[in-house]
C-alpha cells in the first residue's frame, strides 16, 4: 500500500538558517508520506547588496544574536546540520527567482539545487549573491543555462515572488520559515514531531 498524499506549503529563503533546519525537519515527513510541497519563497533581506554585507550590519543587539546563534547551533547539531562561521550575509533575489525557474526542471533537479544552495551558504559560505554561484550550483543540480538565463530575464519569476508575498500577507504570514499543513499554520522551525502531528491532525480531519 502506498503514502497517502500529503500537501504542505512552506514559506522559506535560502539565507535564513532556520529555514534550512526546517527543511531538514520537513523531509521526515517522508518517511510516513508521499509529500507535495509548495515552496512559496519570500526574500527576508531585500536591501541588502549582493556582494553581501557584515550580519552585524542587520541591526540585532549583540546579546540577542548571541543567543540566536547559541539556539541555531543547539538544533544545526540535532540535525547533524554542518554551519560554516558566517560574517556576512547576501541578497537572496536571484537565487529565488532561479529556484522557481528550477520547478520546472522537475522534482529531482529542483530538490537538488535547493538542496546545493543550503549547503553553499551555510555550509561552505559561498556567496549564493554571486550570478557565477549560482550557474555554478545550478549546473551541479542539472538545470539547464537556458532556464538559468530564463529565470532572471523572464518577468514572469518575478510575479511568482510578488504573489508568494501576497499569499504570505493573506494568511498573516510575516516570517519564514514557516509550514501550512491542513490549517495549521506553523511558525518558525518547529520540531519535527510537530510537524508530523499536524500532518496526522489534516489527514484525520480530511476523512
Amino acid at each position: 500500500m502506498g503514502k497517502t498524499e500529503l500537501a504542505v506549503t512552506v514559506f522559506s529563503d535560502y539565507i535564513c538558517p532556520f529555514c534550512y533546519i526546517g527543511d531538514r525537519r520537513l523531509s521526515r515527513l517522508a518517511e510516513h508520506f508521499d509529500l507535495k510541497v509548495d515552496w512559496r519563497y519570500l526574500e527576508i533581506h531585500p536591501d541588502t547588496p549582493s556582494e553581501g554585507m557584515p550580519v552585524s550590519d542587520l541591526g540585532y543587539p549583540p546579546e540577542q544574536w548571541r543567543k540566536m546563534m547559541e539556539h541555531l547551533s543547539r538544533m544545526a547539531s540535532e540535525e547533524n546540520i554542518s554551519l560554516a562561521e558566517r560574517e556576512i550575509t547576501t541578497n537572496s533575489h536571484r537565487a529565488l527567482l532561479l529556484a522557481e525557474a528550477a520547478k520546472e526542471e522537475g522534482a529531482e533537479v529542483f530538490c537538488s539545487l535547493s538542496g546545493k544552495l543550503f549547503g553553499a551558504f551555510f555550509g561552505e559560505g559561498r556567496n549564493i549573491g554571486d550570478d557565477s554561484v549560482l550557474r555554478a550550483l545550478a549546473e551541479e543540480a542539472g538545470v539547464r543555462p537556458e532556464v538559468v538565463e530564463r529565470a532572471w530575464s523572464e518577468q514572469a519569476y518575478e510575479e511568482k515572488l510578488r504573489s508568494n508575498r501576497e499569499f504570505a500577507a493573506q494568511l498573516g504570514i510575516t516570517g519564514v520559515p514557516t509550514f501550512l499543513i491542513g490549517n495549521r499554520i506553523l511558525a518558525g522551525a518547529v520540531p519535527a514531531e510537530m510537524l508530523l502531528a499536524a500532518a496526522r491532525e489534516s489527514r484525520t480531519s480530511s476523512l
